[in-house]
């Protein structure tokens, strides 16, 4: 499988970014092209990308991080997320499903009881009850936070 090239997304970047957000069906809402970090391959397509999104009043989320169907397992998020928590503040949020949580706990990510998340989480979480998608697939949303330097990753992928 081809290499690929992280980067500081351009502005030109953004349709793609607004496609693989939603063909992988993620939130799609706070897309800024000048927060995301992409994934390109030698001809300079797409095939991953992600953001640190702020939310106000010091709170931050590691988001959007999405990658090509067909260009999965080969490390492209892995490196994506190591791009972005390089200078990411700390406290860091994310939401996933629940089945993401061990891919995110080898940087340092711990799942949050409703009582510690920032509002804004807490009424995503209680919102995902609402998802029949996730409930299809017995899932949840996770809220997770990193709270200070994440330790390296574990190399084995999941």
């Amino acid at each position: 499988m081809a290499e690929f090239i992280l980067r500081a997304a351009e502005e030109q970047d953004l349709p793609a970014i607004r496609s693989l957000i939603h063909q992988v069906g993620i939130n799609p809402l706070g897309l800024h092209w000048r927060r995301f970090v992409v994934a390109v391959d030698e001809t300079g397509a797409l095939l991953g990308c992600g953001q640190i999104k702020p939310h106000g009043k010091g709170i931050f989320e590691l988001a959007s991080i999405a990658v090509q169907p067909a260009r999965r397992r080969g490390g492209i998020a892995r490196a994506i997320i190591e791009r972005l928590l390089e200078d990411a503040p700390r406290p860091l949020f994310l939401i996933c499903r629940s089945g993401l949580g061990p891919f995110y706990a080898k940087w340092g990510f711990r799942a949050l009881d409703p009582e510690e998340m920032p509002s804004y989480f807490r009424r995503l979480a209680r919102l995902s009850a609402l998802m029949p998608a996730l409930a299809r697939r017995g899932e949840t949303l996770l809220v997770m936070k990193l709270d200070s330097q994440p330790p390296p990753p574990n190399t084995g992928r999941i």
